[in-house]
């Protein structure tokens, strides 16, 4: 769903393990603030609700972390800010985002986690950074992409922290 005219904003990682992907969400976690929306891409089991689990554990979480494949959202409070786990996963159409009135979620003071994304096109506001998840021989490939100052200022914090994956 991200376009290729962002090559110079994209990590590569090779995350051999359900561990390694759940230490993407752990270093993730304290560079997103209020008001940046994240899109989790790739397919069904590849890792996405696990990313955000381990994200919210690092933020401090100690409650269960749902898929929210049938609910459509699911909040968490940490530390007084809001975080959005979304899954769009069972949308027919993208008008759905509206019928369901989840634009209100979209705001200054919250971080929006979303699944599926391409489901909801044209409705979702854009991200400021992607992960795309896929399988991989070897476990799987994460690519992370910033579209914005915000994502930008996170890629090139995370990226301190990772080897970078030969194309």
């Amino acid at each position: 769903m991200h376009s290729p005219d962002h090559t110079q904003y994209t990590l590569r990682l090779q995350l051999p393990d359900e561990t390694a992907t759940a230490n993407l969400g752990g270093q993730l976690a304290p560079l997103l603030f209020p008001g940046m929306v994240v899109w989790l891409e790739g397919g069904l089991g590849v890792g996405k609700t696990t990313l955000v689990r381990a994200l919210l554990r690092a933020l401090g979480h100690r409650g269960s972390v749902r898929s929210p494949t049938y609910t459509l959202v699911e909040i968490y409070v940490i530390s007084r800010i809001y975080w959005y786990h979304f899954d769009f996963y069972r949308f027919n159409l993208p008008e759905e985002f509206v019928d369901a009135g989840l634009g209100e979620y979209f705001r200054g003071d919250c971080v929006c986690l979303v699944e599926w994304p391409q489901k909801a096109v044209g409705y979702v506001p854009p991200a400021d950074l992607a992960v795309l998840l896929q399988m991989a021989e070897n476990g799987r490939v994460g690519e992370v992409v910033a579209y914005s100052e915000e994502g930008k200022r996170c890629l090139s914090e995370l990226r301190s922290h990772w080897p970078v994956v030969a194309n």
